[in-house]
């Protein structure tokens, strides 16, 4: 009797043409990430709303795929010096470099209609070379010599040193030169406020990918509609909407109200909120928890005084009980940080030592530095400064607001005062991180499997005024060791010969504790069961790069 109920109530839903919920055609996704970008140019600042977003319209030159292996996107094939694509080139004086020649896509074209050119390669090299545009990392720009249209879509590329990641342009964002070249040329050293990219950013011409942005709502949403330009696999959505929503128990009841559909694995849940949430909600999701290479941890800005002695930088690290965090937290799946290197890659060193929680070390070392408590417990030099810094992190996300609470508690109790100060992560990547206003800074860096770390440990990466705060290397760490390492391990293209650099270059990390390490993060995909096509990579080439695969199932 049910049944046929059932089938009485459908079929006069049917004749109505109403179709019950379940049995809607979805064209309209609706995704929710915590953060919102600063900005939406590709080639300035580093934050992960935007490369997320981004992934979805535009493509770079190449990129690493989900098991890990560097693959073309906006290239026909990807050259190397076995297929003749790549060749060493003599600079003079001795020294040498490499030309890699790639092909566009012939079918790439900027969402009016534009082709993909060239030109757009070679735009892109002028403003990432320019020492005020404000790229968030030049270097790599700055050290390619020339770029020459060998055709419209032939690119000839000679940079001026020979390194593994010789062929590796996955950082590497071509721009639309007939929209961007004139904004850049008539002010380089204010580009990146009268970019389109932002003052217009529903401009067609902007995007080569799948999707095309049509609508920003600033910190609150983007939306997404097919790039009609677009040559590839069709994508199945005729609307995305990215709609940001900063506090993490609200991301998880819009997510159970149907307000939206999914929250990014990349850039959502926590993984003690998926945990929790699994419990309850097996029957709606599957639940996927990947290791990923990212890399929670606190930078020290080490302009502050007090951080330029390593002891105090080594009492904070052993005053931190970073495995009662993981226990208590994660349930033990985000394993504690011994440095930057992730166990996942294949240049981890697992015999860096591990720092374990000692706080009575903590407090000896310390009291070695000149600091003695004060009558409120607070140590003091002979000077009377406190040991009191301010601790930032984004605002609204309940784990590191957790976490940082409890770091907090435990400094205290060896004389180190914490304040939290806390931003809105547009706010915290685009001003306070970029400009180095921090004292203490908890956040994520994520990477590519085997990623020299020249943005965010070299000298020549530190952000100041005077490079338009370009670089990544926030604390400021100005470390000739540390130099001179990044810089072999580039030029050294054996793998088994780049090991042990990447050995020592870890242990001079642990060692110095200019960056306290706190855990390895899994990302955790809540992913609704109607809904196919998401590939998890682990890496900082996000599931949006595949955008077009997505559909309901």
């Amino acid at each position: 009797m049910r049944r046929a109920t059932a089938a009485a109530a459908l079929l006069l839903s049917a004749l109505a043409g109403v179709l019950p919920a379940s049995a809607q055609p979805r064209d309209t996704l609706t995704i929710a990430i915590t953060q919102f970008p600063s900005t939406l140019h590709p080639m300035i600042d580093a934050m992960a709303a935007k490369t997320y977003v981004l992934g979805m319209a535009r493509r770079p030159l190449t990129t690493y795929d989900k098991d890990w292996k560097l693959v073309c996107l906006l290239c026909v094939d990807l050259p190397t010096f076995e297929n003749g694509g790549a060749r060493r080139v003599a600079l003079g004086d001795g020294k040498e470099g490499v030309e890699v020649v790639f092909r566009l896509d012939p079918r790439a074209k900027w969402g009016d209609g534009t082709p993909v050119t060239a030109t757009d390669a070679i735009l892109a090299w002028d403003v990432g070379r320019h020492p005020r545009s404000g790229v968030a990392s030049g270097e790599g720009y700055r050290r390619i010599l020339k770029v020459e249209a060998r055709d419209a879509h032939t690119v000839a590329f000679t940079q001026d040193r020979v390194t593994f990641t010789y062929n590796d342009f996955s950082q590497y964002e071509l721009l639309p030169a007939h929209i961007e070249r004139a904004r850049f040329e008539a002010d380089p050293e204010n580009y990146r406020r009268r970019t389109a990219f932002d003052t217009e950013p529903a401009t067609p011409g902007l995007f080569n990918g799948p999707y095309r942005i049509v609508q920003v709502q600033p910190g609150a949403s983007i939306t997404l509609e097919p790039n009609p330009a677009w040559g590839g696999t069709k994508p199945h959505f005729r609307r995305i909407v990215v709609r940001t929503i900063e506090n993490s128990a609200a991301l998880e009841a819009n997510l159970l109200s149907g307000s939206v559909d999914y929250v990014a694995g990349e850039l959502g849940f926590t993984l003690d909120q998926a945990l929790a949430l699994e419990k309850r909600q097996r029957a709606r999701f599957d639940f996927t928890y990947v290791p990923s290479l990212l890399y929670e941890h606190v930078d020290l800005n080490l302009d502050v005084p007090a951080f330029k002695d390593l002891r105090v930088r080594r009492a904070l690290l052993l005053a931190a009980d970073r495995a009662g965090l993981v226990r208590q937290l994660f349930e033990g799946r985000q394993p504690v940080a011994r440095s930057f290197v992730n166990p996942r890659d294949s240049v981890y060193a697992a015999d860096v030592p591990e720092v374990p929680f000692d706080p009575d070390r903590a407090r000896a070392l310390l009291d070695e530095a000149g600091y003695a408590a004060g009558p409120d417990g607070i140590r003091r030099n002979a000077a009377g400064e406190r040991l009191s810094f301010e601790f930032g992190t984004t605002s609204g996300n309940r784990i590191r607001e957790t976490v940082q609470q409890a770091l907090q508690a435990n400094w205290r109790r060896v004389g180190v005062e914490a304040r939290i100060r806390n931003e809105p992560a547009r706010v915290w990547f685009g001003e306070t991180l970029r400009k180095r206003r921090f004292q203490l800074a908890m956040y994520a860096w994520f990477s590519a499997p085997e990623s020299v770390p020249r943005t965010t440990l070299h000298s020549e990466s530190i952000p100041t005024e005077a490079n338009a705060w370009a670089g990544q290397n926030q604390p400021g760490i100005a470390d000739a060791e540390t130099d001179a390492m990044i810089d072999a391990l580039e030029r050294e293209l054996d793998p088994a010969a780049r090991r042990p650099i990447w050995a020592k270059l870890q242990a001079r990390y642990a060692e110095q504790a200019w960056v306290l390490p706190l855990y390895y993060r899994a990302d955790p995909f809540v992913i609704p069961k109607w809904l196919a096509g998401i590939e998890p990579t682990g890496h900082q080439y996000y599931s949006t790069l595949r955008i077009e695969h997505w559909r309901p199932r």
